[in-house]
């Protein structure tokens, strides 16, 4: 055992000394990938996946380096069609890790995103917080959706097209007791209601949920999770205004709150983005031959 552990120890040694500068490279960038991907998946089923699979590879050396045919037969053919069952299996984990990953800077700068989320959305932001503010008093029950890079068209898919500008009136209208859409999401795109009625996903660890909190809450912290929008929430049992965002619940906002809030993230956001697009394209054109100017 001694000197089997030596030949490692050696292999290791004399991998290490052949290294040159785009090995470490190459090391470094796939520890930052993996450190990335831990991440992403943290704190969901698909972290629990993960470590089956290091398990099932450690099993899987065992069995190379001692030879045992039992357990080297279970492992081929767990790997013949395991594969295809755990994707099946972890789907919906699998594609929110992507979803995230889509929403990174660094992606969302690979596919020349520069949608401006700042279109007509000033307006609407006053009218969304005016809504709610009465929405609130009432206690009228309520979810809206404001969507911002990622793209809600399935979620939308689900209710009554719209098409309207937004204002205090329609959201009331729409939200209104036993109105036809008042049980479902509104989701706001560009200072437009996109469509009401909307159905949203479930969280991914419901269970550790506080229980207090109803089917609208647990319907903003989902919709949170697999994309970056925000949600408003409005309690139809105590009338208070909440927001969503990334897996996160804030509560207790007033109108003025919950304005600054929208324009934080809406339209601040908007404008450091766009504003270091312009200094890029400056860069650029200042590097640029003077020849290449003209015109």
């Amino acid at each position: 055992m001694a000197a089997y552990l030596n030949d490692i120890l050696d292999n290791i040694i004399g991998i290490i000394r052949t290294m040159g500068i785009v090995d470490i490279l190459d090391i470094l960038l796939m520890s930052y990938l993996a450190y990335k991907l831990l991440k992403l998946i943290r704190e969901t089923r698909a972290e629990q996946l993960l470590r089956g699979i290091i398990a099932i590879v450690l099993i899987l050396f065992i069995v190379s380096q001692f030879e045992l045919r039992v357990l080297g037969f279970l492992s081929e053919t767990f790997f013949s069609i395991g594969l295809m069952a755990v994707i099946v299996m972890f789907q919906p984990e699998l594609r929110r890790v992507f979803e995230k990953l889509g929403r990174t800077k660094v992606v969302q700068t690979l596919t020349f995103n520069t949608a401006d989320p700042r279109t007509d959305m000033s307006a609407a932001i006053e009218q969304i917080a005016r809504a709610c503010e009465k929405l609130s008093r009432s206690a009228t029950g309520a979810i809206i959706v404001i969507e911002r890079q990622t793209k809600l068209g399935e979620q939308a898919d689900t209710g009554t097209v719209l098409n309207a500008t937004a204002s205090a009136e329609l959201l009331g209208n729409i939200f209104f007791p036993n109105s036809p859409l008042h049980d479902g999401a509104v989701i706001i795109r560009e200072g437009v209601v996109l469509a009401a009625g909307c159905f949203l996903p479930k969280p991914q660890n419901e269970e550790f949920i506080s229980k207090d909190l109803g089917t609208r809450h647990r319907a903003a912290i989902g919709m949170s999770e697999i994309s970056d929008a925000i949600v408003i929430v409005i309690s139809e049992e105590t009338g208070i205004i909440s927001t969503a965002e990334n897996g996160y619940l804030k509560r207790g906002l007033d109108r003025a709150k919950l304005t600054q809030i929208l324009n934080e993230r809406i339209l601040s956001g908007a404008e450091n983005g766009n504003a270091k697009i312009k200094q890029k394209r400056v860069k650029r054109r200042e590097n640029k031959p003077a020849q290449e100017l003209k015109g």
